[in-house]
């Protein structure tokens, strides 16, 4: 009986600027019942690795000095690995910031 993740707006007003290959991501918030509508606490909850591009670093560092592009853009929807980037709080939002390297793929709806 594994939580699902639903889909959720973006609503943040957080200037943040990533530096090089680095990502902001606002994970998806999950469910609060499970299909058999058994209620979670918090502390049972999986963290879904889902979540909504926020902003981009301007690229990695290539060795002739270049930038090379990230793949990813803001608004996109993302799946990373568990164990990806950093949770930090800004406003009382949760916000992770990881490598692009962290991101497993892009869902296009």
């Amino acid at each position: 009986m594994a939580a699902t993740a639903t889909k959720k707006k973006i609503t943040t007003n957080v200037k943040l600027q990533p530096l090089g290959d680095r990502v902001v991501v606002q994970r998806e918030e999950s469910e609060e019942r499970t299909a058999g509508g058994i209620l979670l606490p918090d502390s049972a909850k999986d963290k879904p690795a889902r979540g909504t591009i926020v902003n981009v670093g301007n690229g990695r560092l290539l060795d002739d000095g270049t930038r090379g592009a990230l793949q990813v853009k803001p608004g996109d929807r993302v799946i990373f690995s568990s164990y990806a980037g950093e949770t930090f709080k800004v406003d009382d939002q949760e916000l992770l910031l990881m490598r692009e390297d962290d991101i497993l793929a892009v869902i296009e709806d």
